[in-house]
């Protein structure tokens, strides 16, 4: 017999709480409906953690993610924990945990549904039938390199440092990620200025002859951010470092009309992933039933097709999202005037009822 599917959900601060319950009867749903033998357990993390344990990332947490295939997190931070010490602070949590376990590879989708064109602030002949990936090197760069720090209150300090090893395993990630869409990447760095970045590009460059049908581009990040809001169509997969993904990715989320439509998937190398929605803790409307759980909805998808490899959950997933899309239901984040807002309860009741009619 073999063992079950463990998860974790850590449903974190502001709103996550609120997308978190509605991904765990998501779970709950597909294990019953697909016989997953999937085993769910919660955990603390960010500024909720920090005030019942004085730690953003508890060794409690800790130890239930090491036995944990997948992880599902709903959001970290506020300004209510602003005033805190960098090491105290609900990200570092985050950071830690990506750290610990070696999620280097965050995939980012951002994908129009033909339902949402409306909703774009592009036009719609820019924007109709998007459907582009970001991969994000996301345990290197600016965000873990030393020295760093605040230097006798005067000057502070960050270090950007990448090595061969580590743009390599990423760039595979990018390549083979191309290899099954429509063979096309772009490579984002700041190579005129940045010798990270000519570095990058060298090591990007040398990688594409072990995947000669994928066609490579570079581009310098300043333009590939000109080019998202210009002729984002362009793109299929763009790979980048951990600022400049930060960035772009997000950019990327708004073109699809609401940052809360997307989800993401953090990978290591042996497929355990952390999976989360992109929309951040949003405390403005935390605890109002206005978050928009569909970002969280898809982000399950993306646990069942990369860590499980239970494709056709995924996809019955995604197609129970755009179900209830073209039913006209919206969140208030991607309404329109002639749509039904639905608060976020509902919009996961309506996801699941969707789910259960499948045959």
């Amino acid at each position: 017999m073999s063992p079950p599917k463990r998860i974790l959900i850590l449903p974190g601060d502001g709103i996550g709480p609120e997308v978190s319950s509605i991904a765990r009867e998501l779970l709950s749903l597909v294990d019953q409906k697909y016989s997953l033998d999937l085993e769910i357990s919660e955990g603390l993390i960010g500024g909720i953690a920090y005030e019942e344990t004085g730690d953003p990332l508890p060794q409690e947490t800790l130890d239930k993610a090491k036995i944990s295939e997948a992880i599902f997190l709903g959001a970290v931070g506020g300004p209510k924990w602003d005033q805190l010490s960098p090491d105290k602070r609900p990200e570092k949590g985050l950071l830690g945990i990506r750290s610990e376990f070696d999620f280097f590879a965050n995939l980012r989708p951002a994908i129009l549904s033909k339902e949402l064109v409306s909703a774009s602030t592009l036009k719609e002949e820019k924007v109709s039938g998007l459907d582009l990936l970001i991969v994000r090197e996301l345990t290197g760069g600016i965000y873990f390199g030393e020295p760093r720090g605040i230097i006798e209150g005067s000057e502070a300090l960050n270090t950007m440092r990448y090595s061969k090893t580590e743009i390599e395993r990423i760039g595979r990630v990018a390549f083979e990620a191309a290899q099954k869409r429509d063979g096309k990447l772009c490579s984002v760095d700041k190579a005129n200025v940045l010798e990270v970045g000519v570095f990058w590009r060298d090591v990007i460059s040398e990688l594409s002859k072990e995947y000669p049908e994928v066609e490579l581009t570079h581009m310098l990040v300043d333009n590939a951010a000109m080019q998202l809001v210009r002729e984002p169509k362009q793109f299929d997969v763009v790979v980048t470092g951990n600022l400049f993904g930060d960035i772009l990715s997000d950019i990327a989320a708004m073109l699809t009309g609401s940052i809360g439509m997307l989800p993401s998937a953090s990978l290591n190398g042996s497929s355990k992933g952390l999976y989360e929605p992109v929309h951040g803790s949003a405390p403005d409307i935390a605890g109002k039933d206005m978050a928009n759980p569909l970002g969280s909805i898809l982000s399950v998808a993306m646990m069942m097709r990369y860590t499980f490899h239970e494709e056709e959950v995924a996809i019955a997933i995604e197609s129970s999202v755009e179900s209830v899309l073209a039913s006209g239901k919206r969140t208030q984040d991607i309404a329109m005037e002639t749509n039904s807002v639905i608060g976020t309860k509902e919009m996961g009741r309506e996801v699941l009822a969707k789910m259960e009619s499948l045959k």
